[in-house]
């Protein structure tokens, strides 16, 4: 819609985003960036619980407070999330990415001091941002097949819901001797709570058969204030403190509502340490592997990401590359500087914005409402933690469904087609990485382009990234090696 000088109507915010131009409105994309903090608001509280406390020292002992790391987290997520809505204009929001900051935790940290863990996060920061100037990440993404893309999309939507399975409870490691994983407690839907995320599926799921306008933050809101009347009747607290409790946040009323957040991890870095052979473990060659193993997760779990959301979102063009990719990337990058410098971990698109998509956002102007509220939650931090896992995760697994949608794309009559899809479907929820399953899918379709003589009909760029995921795979046996 234009006015009559031929410039979209609607404002200065509608230009600038163009919500008017990708079908959109203000009032969904404010309802969009709900939904998505409301659906990644658990990194505040999980972050802290993976890469902060007493159990995560570093080689000297030392910790990261975890009150800190929430601060951090926030701040981080906050601020990367305005600058790519404001500069990328995608309604892709960022957070501490879950594969890293386990990586550091449980890896990187034990063998060196935590400030020169971040160093590294932030060398690979800037190579990424690198990657992205020369447009060597945009010349990647647009040599992947676009079979591989919809395969991505698809494996992203099987992938975030079982994050919102296993984060109900609805889904646990299954026992010993038995299968991996099990239905709720023995192959039983035992507790209350995990009761409460099978009534939020099934009622957002009604919510969007329907197409009820904000059906899936209606679903939120709803299920919170019932989780809010069960704790109160019950007391169920916490699953840490009590069998059956809740996941994480416990929704009840807090007692207080704000306070200033503690930002003293902020500049906390010691970039070079880990290659300065102050720590015993840890040569220059254990160094770089350690920031291959950063860059390549790094650069395909946001690659990934974006693709699925891109498509999801309809943003992509018939050969599903995003418009201004370039941009979006080495903006991206620049979130691992972010989270290094600050603390918290590389911070990356996180693939819960899909909620907010599926809510209608198309622009930046979502990334703009979610990075505020990410800023706000330094400062109410008990606020947010009112809405408990339990009423967020049933958005993730009807958005999940929603993303599978994309699977109709791919020729499973062709099996050169079909099994590098399938494996990078499947591979992404089974080990819990974005990266793993586009790494798998990328070897497997190469294997199959050259058992057909078609070496040189295949991009070289997707030769490359196979035989650096091959070395990817096999950074434990290297590391071995070295030491």
């Amino acid at each position: 819609m234009t006015d009559a000088a031929g410039k979209p109507a609607g404002g200065v915010l509608d230009r600038y985003f163009k919500i008017s131009e990708r079908g959109s409105t203000i009032a969904r994309e404010v309802r969009g960036g709900l939904v998505t903090f409301f659906a990644m608001a658990y990194i505040v509280v999980l972050n802290p619980i993976i890469i902060g406390g007493s159990h995560n020292t570093d080689v000297d002992g030392n910790f990261l407070d975890p009150n800190q790391v929430t601060a951090v987290t926030a701040l981080v997520a906050g601020v990367m999330t305005l600058l790519f809505g404001l500069v990328a204009n995608f309604p892709f929001a960022f957070a501490a990415g879950l594969g890293i900051n386990s990586l550091l935790a449980v890896t990187i940290a034990p063998q060196m001091s935590w400030p020169a863990a971040m160093g590294l996060v932030v060398i690979d920061g800037v190579i990424i941002v690198l990657l992205g100037l020369t447009g060597v990440r945009t010349a990647v993404f647009n040599a992947v097949p676009n079979e591989l893309k919809a395969a991505i999309a698809a494996g992203i939507g099987a992938f975030i819901a079982l994050v919102g399975l296993a984060n109900s409870g609805f889904v646990t490691h299954g026992p010993e001797h038995g299968p991996p994983v099990s239905l709720g407690v023995d192959g039983s839907i035992a507790t209350v709570p995990t009761l409460l995320f099978c009534i939020g599926v099934l009622l957002m799921g009604v919510l969007v058969v329907r197409k009820v306008p904000g059906g899936l933050l209606l679903g939120i809101v709803v299920m919170t204030i019932v989780s809010i009347i069960v704790e109160a009747i019950l007391g169920l607290k916490s699953g840490a403190e009590q069998a059956g409790g809740w996941a994480m946040n416990v929704p009840k009323l807090p007692d207080g509502v704000g306070g200033l957040p503690d930002l003293s991890l902020v500049g906390d870095v010691d970039l070079f340490g880990a290659f300065t052979g102050a720590f015993e473990h840890v040569s220059i060659l254990i160094a770089c592997v350690f920031v291959f193993s950063l860059v390549l997760s790094n650069f395909f779990d946001a690659m990934g990401t974006m693709t699925g959301l891109g498509k999801e979102a309809g943003l992509t063009d018939e050969k599903g590359n995003l418009p201004g990719i370039g941009k979006a990337l080495a903006v991206e990058g620049v979130g691992a500087v972010a989270g290094g410098v600050g603390s918290a971990s590389s911070n990356t698109v996180f693939v819960e914005s899909s909620s907010g998509i599926a809510e209608g956002a198309r622009t930046g102007l979502a990334n703009v409402v979610t990075g505020v509220l990410f800023l706000a939650a330094m400062f109410f931090t008990p606020l947010y933690k009112i809405v408990p896992m339990e009423a967020v995760a049933p958005a993730l697994v009807v958005v999940g469904a929603l993303m599978m949608a994309q699977i109709k794309e791919i020729d499973f009559a062709r099996f050169d087609y079909a099994l590098p899809a399938f494996l990078t479907i499947v591979v992404m929820p089974f080990t819990y990485s974005i990266a793993n399953g586009i790494g798998v899918g990328f070897i497997a379709w190469v294997v199959l382009q050259a058992s057909q003589g078609k070496i040189r009909q295949t991009h070289p760029l997707l030769w490359a990234v196979a035989a650096l995921f091959l070395v990817y795979f096999a950074r434990g046996p290297i590391e071995n090696l070295i030491n």
